[in-house]
C-alpha cells in the first residue's frame, strides 16, 4: 500500500498555488483531522502569502462553532465527522476570511475514536469558492494515523485543483 509521499503533496501544492495566482484567489484551510498539515503543505511553498489567506485548526466542538460558526445541533444530530459538519466548516472558512476558496477537512485519523458507523480512516471533505456551493465528499482511508493524514491532505489539495479548473 502506497501513500503520497512528501514530494507528492509538495507537487499538488505547486499545482494549487499556480491555479489561485492565475485566478487571484486567496486560499484558506479548514482543519480538524489534519492539525494544519494542508496549510503548512501550502505555506511550505516560497511566496504562498500571495495566495494563501488563512488556515484554522479546529478540533473541538466548541472551537468549530466560535472559529467557523458550525451550528452547535449539527454537531448534537450528526457528529463532527459528517458531511453537514464539513458543509458548515467550509462554509463558515470563507465567511470569515477573504478568500476566494476554501478546503475543510473533518475525520477520524486514528488509532482509537472510531466506531462501527464511522470507523478510524472516515474522513469528509468539502470545498468552497466564493459565490458557489459547498460540496463535501466522504473517504475511507486505509493506515495508520500519518497514512490516513496524508491521503486526506492529498485529496483535500486534488479536490481544491479540481474546484479552481471548473
Amino acid at each position: 500500500m502506497s501513500f503520497p509521499s512528501d514530494a507528492e503533496l509538495r507537487q499538488l501544492a505547486e499545482q494549487v498555488a499556480e491555479l489561485a495566482l492565475q485566478k487571484r484567489l486567496m486560499m484558506v484551510t479548514a482543519e480538524s483531522c489534519t492539525g494544519g498539515w494542508i496549510a503548512k503543505a501550502l505555506t511550505d511553498l516560497p511566496g504562498s502569502s500571495a495566495w494563501f489567506d488563512a488556515g484554522v485548526v479546529t478540533y473541538s466542538y466548541g472551537a468549530k462553532e466560535a472559529l467557523l460558526g458550525v451550528n452547535p445541533g449539527t454537531l448534537e444530530r450528526t457528529g463532527a465527522v459528517s458531511e453537514e459538519t464539513a458543509l458548515e466548516m467550509v462554509s463558515g472558512a470563507l465567511a470569515r476570511f477573504g478568500a476566494g476558496m476554501a478546503v475543510a477537512v473533518t475525520g477520524i485519523a486514528g488509532p482509537s475514536g472510531g466506531t462501527p458507523d464511522k470507523p478510524v480512516g472516515t474522513v469528509w471533505i468539502g470545498w468552497k469558492r466564493r459565490g458557489g456551493y459547498a460540496t463535501a465528499r466522504l473517504f475511507q482511508f486505509d493506515g495508520d494515523r500519518e497514512a490516513v493524514r496524508r491521503q486526506t491532505v492529498a485529496a483535500a489539495l486534488k479536490g481544491v485543483l479540481h474546484s479552481l479548473t471548473d
